[in-house]
Order: C-alpha cells, then sequence, then structure tokens
C-alpha cells in the first residue's frame, strides 16, 4: 500500500467494517459503513500498531462525534487525495462563493478537508454559520509557503468564514498559515506520526 498522508480518504471492505466499529456500535455508525461512506487517514496514535488510523467525523444531526478506528491494512479498497476545492465548491453556502473563488485563483490545486469536504464526499449536512473553511495547500519552498500566506492573509480580511489552512511541504510536514506568517523560528509541523516544534528553515528546502 502506498504511503498514506493526513487528510486522505480511505475506502474500507464492507465486511471489515463490523470488525472496526464493533458490536455495540451507534446506529449512527452502523449507517455510515452500509452506505459505504469512506473514513478519513487520521495521525498515528501509540496503540495502533500495524493496523491503518482511520477516524469518521459524524455530522451534526448524527451526533457530531469523532470515531477513531483502525483498519487492517489489507482491507483498505482504495484511498484518494482530499477533495479539490474546486470539486467541493458546489457543496459551499452562496455566502462563501466570492471568497472561494479568490482562494482558486490563488492556487487551483487547493484542496479542502474538513466540513466542507465531508458534506461533498456525503451528501450530509456539515456545514453551519459558524463553520471554518478548511485547506491544504502544497508548497515546494519557503518563498512559495511565504507568498501562499501573504494571499491567504488578504483574501481571509474579507471572507465571510473563517480561513484555516495548512501549508505542506513535499515530505507531508504540515504548517498552520497564521503560524507561518507570523515569522516564529520555531514552528508546529504536524506529519502522519507526531506534531513538534522545528526548525522554520527545516521545512521547506
Amino acid at each position: 500500500m502506498a504511503e498514506l498522508a493526513r487528510h486522505m480518504v480511505a475506502y474500507v471492505a464492507p465486511d471489515a467494517w463490523a470488525m472496526m466499529v464493533g458490536a455495540d456500535a451507534p446506529a449512527a455508525l452502523r449507517d455510515w459503513a452500509a452506505a459505504g461512506r469512506p473514513a478519513i487517514v487520521r495521525r498515528t496514535l501509540c496503540d495502533d500498531g500495524d493496523a491503518v488510523p482511520l477516524g469518521v467525523p459524524l455530522p451534526p444531526a448524527l451526533g457530531k462525534r469523532r470515531v477513531a478506528l483502525r483498519c487492517p491494512p489489507h482491507a483498505i479498497l482504495r484511498t484518494a487525495a482530499p477533495p479539490l476545492l474546486r470539486d467541493a465548491a458546489a457543496a459551499a453556502p452562496r455566502e462563501w462563493q466570492v471568497t472561494i473563488a479568490a482562494l482558486l485563483l490563488c492556487d487551483p490545486a487547493i484542496r479542502c478537508f474538513g466540513s466542507l469536504a465531508w458534506q461533498h464526499l456525503t451528501g450530509l449536512a456539515y456545514l453551519a454559520e459558524t463553520s471554518d473553511i478548511d485547506l491544504i495547500l502544497a508548497c515546494a519552498t519557503a518563498a512559495d509557503a511565504d507568498a501562499r500566506a501573504a494571499q491567504l492573509a488578504v483574501i481571509a480580511a474579507d471572507a465571510p468564514m473563517r480561513v484555516d489552512a495548512e501549508l505542506v511541504a513535499a515530505d507531508g510536514a504540515a504548517v498552520q498559515w497564521r503560524e507561518w506568517r507570523s515569522g516564529a523560528p520555531d514552528v508546529l509541523a504536524k506529519s502522519p506520526g507526531a506534531a513538534r516544534l522545528v526548525d522554520r528553515a527545516a521545512i521547506f528546502l
């Protein structure tokens, strides 16, 4: 199996769901599995062992729970990158569309996760008036990260929602854009296995 990155979407074999969720799983989770909806790759925890660490974020109408799951590698049917923002845009509120258009002008390859992504992927209602827009922007160099953060700052100033975005290096290390823009010498970098403070000069090489 190819290396799995945070926020990737994973589709699980139907017969594996029963083992993952257990016999006493809530009806919402059983229905999720029966519908063939995907899970998301989450950060690895120490007790995950050789299993693939997955999660299911249930929407508000189903309890708004984040359910951590462990899946045998052989039960992963396929994986996919997080949705492209341009594909998920139709699921966003009308009030968001001007901001989304500006973001896509900044980078047509922006991807999204969080509530917008899940509403797009499942057709279920995740977005509320207080929802953020969660984004992923690939950056090859520190100069790219600087430019993207500057563009996000301009867009976020007039956005009707909070703009949260991760600037992601080639090795998968992700930095929150506001923290990067702060110029702090050490920033919190998230990877599939950990989140740690690192020298900003070591992230985008």
